[in-house]
């Protein structure tokens, strides 16, 4: 099987059985989007949507925001990981937003990357979904998962992996492209223990073509 094949048979199965996926994260708007996706960060969307609407009732937009004392984010956030990090980037890049962009949200993901607490995968999660642009963001998951399927079997890091996903995925697929992956590789393709019985996509993925192989090989 080529890659492209391996490409085009797991894209035909996500368009035709996942036809809908999008963000598990609560929000309303850009800003509280960004929001969101600068706390997900190494937490649980379970988690965030949790904390975030205490967050947006009190601060409701980048202009509150910026004049917000990083203590009292901090207060509000604390149950999520890395709290210190994360409220210091949330104020200034509220600030940012107000002073540099006039309290509008950069629509470019280089835009967006110039913004505290917004790396490259953030910035391709808000650019996708609030701006239609097409990005494929690279979290744990997607490099996980793509890895395993055996659709970026070179990539090093997520941005070769994002390289690699772009190439071979048409651009108007690209944003829902993160969310298939994602979303699989939180239901389906556990990091610890992949549910290959009940996985739509064995008949492409490299991973359960090497495990049957080593089994059939022991049973030899």
């Amino acid at each position: 099987m080529s890659l492209q094949e391996r490409f085009d048979g797991i894209i035909a199965w996500f368009k035709q059985n996942v036809p809908v996926a999008d963000s598990e994260l609560h929000y309303t708007n850009p800003y509280e989007l960004i929001v969101a996706v600068i706390l997900s960060a190494q937490c649980t969307d379970k988690r965030v949507n949790m904390v975030t609407p205490g967050v947006y009732e009190v601060y409701p937009d980048f202009a509150a925001l910026a004049q917000a004392q990083v203590s009292e984010v901090f207060e509000l956030i604390r149950s999520i990981s890395y709290p210190n990090n994360k409220s210091n980037h949330l104020v200034n890049m509220a600030r940012m937003v107000m002073e540099t962009y006039g309290g509008e949200l950069p629509r470019t993901v280089a835009g967006l990357e110039t913004l505290p607490g917004v790396g490259r995968k953030t910035a391709n999660v808000v650019a996708s979904i609030a701006f239609d642009v097409p990005a494929i963001a690279v979290d744990t998951h997607v490099f996980r998962i793509s890895a395993r399927l055996g659709l970026t079997p070179k990539a090093k890091n997520p941005l070769e992996t994002e390289t690699i996903l772009s190439r071979h995925i048409p651009r108007e697929l690209h944003a829902i492209a993160h969310h298939w992956l994602i979303l699989h590789g939180r239901y389906i393709c556990l990091a610890r223990k992949p549910k290959c019985p009940d996985c739509g996509l064995k008949i492409w993925c490299a991973y359960f073509q090497n495990s049957q192989t080593t089994q059939n090989t022991k049973k030899g």
